[in-house]
């Protein structure tokens, strides 16, 4: 017998060969395979959308800056971006900064007092609060941005400085109600800035009313020991009565439609009052008591009267 002769193409024939046949078992056994498999729906089902939530709880931000750069912020609750059916109240604390200490404390409270006690806001009222209006003069007697407490004050004879902003302006005679550049305060001739809204905490007031477009603000001052209504020219408006009367009767300070001690201008509360926006002075009966259970009375009577109302 001759003997078996392998040659090149051979071998390639039977290499060909076993590649074929291992490539036909892959498939079979992968075809098996993915018909065991569940069928799996190629449309992912996407959840309904949750509904707008009714509040969003407390947010704070900055609202602008003082003349030498400091934060003036603002803190908001129960705010929803949008909604024109709640009524919203504005607080300001501390425009005349170290001279009026108190009311910066008065604000700082409060904002820990809303955290805390979130469901004493109506559900139907915004609240947002401005706790320290001119922060430079707030830290030309406290030595301190932000918080402080009493005891970094010094007696009241030396935080007079601290009425006005770093520009020496009263930052109360720099609103567009019968502005004018000099005004008075305490029959004393003071600078009112070179024209309405020339300084930036002015404007940084002026911008959140136009922003938020509040139903009342309410300033905080002393130390007068009463509720004063606001007025520009045309009357007091009947909201500012009503907000005026439901503070001071909660809190006990006397109620006195004008401020009439002594001629002022370019005050914030008459230039709200242009806008048709009721606003009222609180002064405190003294420099150095913020007068918390007084306060703390006339501010949820206000936000009861809101929540009523609208």
């Amino acid at each position: 017998m001759d003997s078996l002769q392998i040659t090149k193409p051979v071998v390639f024939g039977i290499i060909g060969g076993v590649l074929l046949f291992s490539s036909v078992i892959y498939l079979v056994n992968f075809e098996r395979s993915t018909e065991d498999e569940p069928e799996v729906d190629s449309v992912v089902e996407v959840a309904d959308p949750v509904d707008e939530p009714k509040e969003t709880g407390s947010s704070g931000r900055v609202i602008g800056s003082s003349v030498m750069g400091r934060d003036i912020e603002v803190q908001t609750f129960n705010h929803v971006e949008g909604d024109e059916e709640r009524a919203h109240v504005v607080f300001v604390g501390g425009i005349h900064g170290g001279y009026e200490w108190n009311s910066v404390l008065l604000a700082y409270e409060l904002i820990d007092h809303f955290e805390e006690n979130p469901d004493i806001i109506p559900e139907s009222v915004s609240v947002s609060v401005v706790p320290s209006a001119n922060p430079d003069g707030v830290e030309m007697v406290t030595g301190k941005t932000g918080r402080f407490t009493p005891d970094d004050i010094p007696s009241f004879e030396e935080t007079i400085p601290g009425r006005f902003n770093a520009n020496g302006v009263d930052l109360n005679r720099n609103f567009d109600c019968n502005w004018q550049s000099e005004s008075t305060w305490q029959g004393e001739v003071i600078d009112a800035g070179e024209e309405a809204f020339s300084e930036p905490e002015a404007r940084a007031i002026r911008d959140l009313v136009s922003e938020y477009e509040p139903d009342a603000v309410i300033f905080w001052h002393s130390a007068a020991g009463a509720v004063f209504g606001s007025e520009c020219n045309e009357g007091i408006l009947p909201g500012t009565i009503d907000v005026m009367n439901v503070y001071a009767e909660a809190s006990g300070y006397p109620a006195i439609e004008s401020f009439d001690f002594y001629e002022i201008t370019g005050d914030a509360e008459g230039w709200l009052a242009t806008l048709g926006i009721p606003s009222i002075t609180i002064e405190f009966t003294t420099h150095d008591d913020m007068e918390w259970e007084k306060n703390l009375a006339g501010v949820l009577a206000v936000l009861e009267y809101f929540g009523e109302t609208e």
